[in-house]
């Protein structure tokens, strides 16, 4: 139904209903020459007239209260409907569909999961974590996370904070195996690699040289699809491997491990929170993008600043020597 249609539709139920003409423009905040020409528009498309008009009354013809009796059920039940998705738009509730990578992303968003269910109870979120990117509109995204760079145009996007990709490895790794002091000397060394999902293929690590980053070529000892996994490995005392800063953030800060090579440390991508619109957002939605933004954004839970980086190397490399 096109727009004037609805309009001269509404005009005339609503001229019924108050008993004028002047009452059913004011009612559609309309002026009385607009609500005029919407009734003597939809008459003029039904072929019939609708009322018999004075200056002073208005009453029904025979066609129009048959048209009245037609259209005024459905009319307020477009009405009714009109009203409710409002009223949906506003409510904390129904379903929140969040997808992002399964790689580094589950201790960043745990928290503010737990957080946005203690508030907002009648909410049923459904998180959906894949390395795979796949396509916004189709799986119906409400929220979406992601590494690197901005998703594609027609998202909005916010930056949340650097990812940084750090060498680390535990204490006692480094006293059996003994401290890599460039990237030359990585070959010597036991390390892990990511295998991606997207290709089945081992990831090289991608380190900082210079001003830029680049690819650094591993020859694993040890290979896996999963993060916890890989950082169980490296807590062993395993291997040594490259891990994304969120995830290993507490052990740094512990001691349980050690940041290798700093000055190698990549953090060129970033984490990007993204959704569809600026305005036309349900509640719910609305309310865990203020959260995540909230405690997510510049983060120092899951960045090291280089003052830290620089006092958890040296602590590390001091226990190393101290323990040969």
């Amino acid at each position: 139904m096109a727009i004037n249609e609805l309009r001269s539709i509404t005009t005339f139920v609503r001229s019924v209903e108050l008993g004028s003409l002047s009452k059913a423009a004011a009612a559609q905040q309309i002026t009385p020459q607009a609500a005029s020409k919407a009734l003597g528009q939809l008459e003029q498309h039904l072929g019939v007239r609708l009322f018999h008009r004075t200056t002073r009354s208005l009453s029904l013809t025979e066609e129009g209260q048959r048209f009245l009796e037609s259209v005024q059920p459905a009319l307020q039940g477009l009405q009714q409907a009109l009203q409710g998705a409002r009223h949906t738009r506003e409510e904390v509730a129904g379903p929140l569909r969040i997808v992002g990578p399964r790689t580094v992303l589950q201790p960043i968003i745990g928290p503010v999961l737990d957080e946005y269910c203690r508030l907002y109870p009648e909410v049923q979120p459904d998180v959906q974590l894949d390395d795979r990117i796949g396509n916004w509109v189709e799986d119906r995204v409400d929220v979406g996370f992601r590494l690197g760079h901005p998703p594609e145009e027609g998202l909005i996007a916010r930056r949340l904070f650097a990812m940084q990709l750090l060498i680390c490895a535990a204490p006692s790794y480094l006293r059996r195996h003994g401290l890599p002091r460039s990237l030359g000397e990585l070959s010597a060394h036991r390390c892990s690699g990511f295998r991606r999902s997207s290709d089945a293929r081992v990831a090289p690590w991608r380190v900082r040289v210079g001003d830029s980053d680049q690819d650094q070529a591993i020859r694993p000892a040890f290979s896996t699809n999963d993060e916890a996994f890989e950082l169980r490995a490296v807590l062993a005392g395993e291997v040594i491997a490259q891990l994304a800063v969120p995830t290993v953030a507490a052990h740094l800060r512990a001691g349980r491990l050690v940041p290798l090579l700093p000055q190698h440390l990549s953090d060129s991508l970033s984490l990007h929170l993204y959704y569809g619109s600026r305005v036309a957002q349900p509640a719910r939605v609305r309310r865990f993008i203020d959260i995540a933004v909230e405690r997510l954004s510049d983060s120092p839970a899951f960045v090291l600043t280089p003052a830290e980086l620089a006092q958890a190397h040296a602590r590390g490399v001091a226990g190393h020597t101290t323990g040969r």
